[in-house]
């Protein structure tokens, strides 16, 4: 059956608070991202204590997702984002007061940057374990196309309001302070989003079957092991890790190395506007065109042909005429990338067990941002040496390998496919494991 506006998740008033609040937050986050630069560098701090303060922030993110999405599963993802957006809310006041006062210090800075880099990395498993408790399947691609495109439109007024709230008041205490109350807002639609899951949700439905096959006595036996025991044996996971990894390390220094060099070298600082619009309008379509790919038979293998349609719009940037040509094969990029990210993220969500959702997550998300620095680090040395047109064929190239390895694995192509459990081998495993997980450390807890 196909969702329509009116009956697909908006429809669903706890939807429509995490959307909001997302959204929200969103636009903050990029107060901030204009702000903290104007702050530090408009008092003379410098470009090191401006990149000291944003390692501050970046390290913690990343070394806490992995915890963040323990927490997720041991605490529920709502009670967590709850708590870490309270917590950034009353850390980024604390910030606006010291840019108030005009207070530059590595020492003020510093454990305050810090701070929101824990929440940050707590918040980001949490964020896609949440959406299988609001919805049911039939909801779930929608609400995941809708939710991240509600980011994605963030991400464009964000700027743009920190922006201005800086040129209008030659300070940063504005933007910060949007950025507060963009956490007090998410903290609160969150807060009216019920503990427990939504009647018929896909965690709601998951947790029936599996009380069901206990009461039954036809549970599968428990295996012991955790997120990393199910690393080891289901292969899927391990595809999926693999193929995380080499698209991330891919795009991170296609974004932010080759593209601006391409760009400052050829188009100039308008010309680099424009193709980061044309890419970020590019993701906002594919995200909202995934909304209608909830019926799909073979999801695994449709998504990898868009990823492999990416890999060649990557490959073609700057070969298709000047900037008109790259602008195109940008946008064709964005709308593949939103699409097939948002197919792949849903049939995770709808084959984990609810109780394994915040780890899985977990470590798909330290591998996408853990990549960053080394995809960052490499590219430039290949810029630097190469120049950056060789560098956009290598990306492709990179992205396409790591799909065509997937395909060649059965369970793999086979992942989330009607009529057979989703993964014979690996993924149907998953939910035996998240409670052989609980079953390893409840008994572990009862030795100790």
């Amino acid at each position: 059956m196909r969702v329509t506006w009116r009956s697909g998740p908006l429809a669903v008033r706890s939807f429509r608070l995490l959307a909001g609040g997302q959204f929200a937050s969103t636009i903050g986050d990029y107060c901030y991202a204009v702000a903290l630069p104007w702050l530090v560098l408009s008092a003379h701090g410098g470009v090191i204590l401006l990149g000291t303060v944003l390692a501050c922030y970046g390290v913690p993110r990343t070394v806490l997702i992995p915890v963040g999405g323990v927490l997720a599963d041991k605490l529920g993802p709502r009670t967590l984002m709850v708590a870490a957006d309270a917590v950034r809310c009353v850390v980024v006041a604390a910030l606006a007061v010291l840019a108030a006062r005009h207070v530059t210090s590595l020492a003020a800075l510093g454990p305050i940057a810090v701070l929101i880099g824990v929440g940050e990395g707590l918040f980001i498993p949490a964020s896609f374990a949440i959406m299988p408790s609001l919805l049911d399947e039939e909801r779930l691609t929608a609400g995941n196309a809708l939710s991240t495109a509600a980011v994605q439109a963030g991400s464009l007024l964000g700027p743009a309001l920190g922006g201005a709230l800086v040129a209008a008041t030659r300070a940063s205490t504005a933007a910060f302070a949007v950025d507060a109350a963009s956490f007090g807002i998410s903290a609160l639609t969150l807060l009216l989003i019920p503990r427990r899951p939504a009647a018929g949700s896909v965690a709601a439905a998951a947790a029936e079957v599996a009380a069901a096959e206990v009461a039954a006595g036809t549970a599968e036996p428990a295996q012991p092991g955790g997120v990393l025991a199910l690393l080891r044996r289901s292969r899927t996971f391990q595809v999926i890790v693999v193929v995380v990894i080499a698209a991330n390390l891919a795009n991170g220094g296609m974004g932010e190395v080759a593209l601006p060099a391409l760009a400052h070298a050829t188009y100039g600082a308008a010309g680099y506007g424009a193709l980061l619009a044309c890419l970020a309008l590019g993701g906002i379509a594919g995200t909202l065109g995934a909304a209608r790919a909830g019926g799909l038979r073979a999801p695994a293998m449709f998504a990898s042909a868009v990823f492999l349609a990416e890999a060649v719009a990557i490959a073609l940037v700057p070969y298709l005429g000047g900037e008109p040509g790259a602008a195109a094969m940008l946008c064709l990029s964005g709308v593949c990338n939103g699409l097939g990210n948002v197919i792949f993220l849903t049939v995770v969500q709808k084959w984990v067990a609810p109780g394994q959702l915040g780890r899985v997550m977990g470590v798909l998300m330290l591998c996408a941002f853990g990549t960053f620095p080394l995809s960052v680090a490499v590219s430039g040395v290949l810029v630097r040496h190469l120049g950056p047109v060789p560098f956009f064929p290598l990306a492709g190239a990179l992205v396409a390998v790591a799909m065509l390895f997937g395909l060649t694995q059965r369970e793999f192509r086979t992942f989330g496919a009607a009529g057979n459990g989703g993964d014979p081998v690996g993924v149907a495993q998953l939910a035996d494991d998240a409670r052989a997980a609980d079953d390893s450390q409840a008994a572990e807890g009862s030795r100790k």
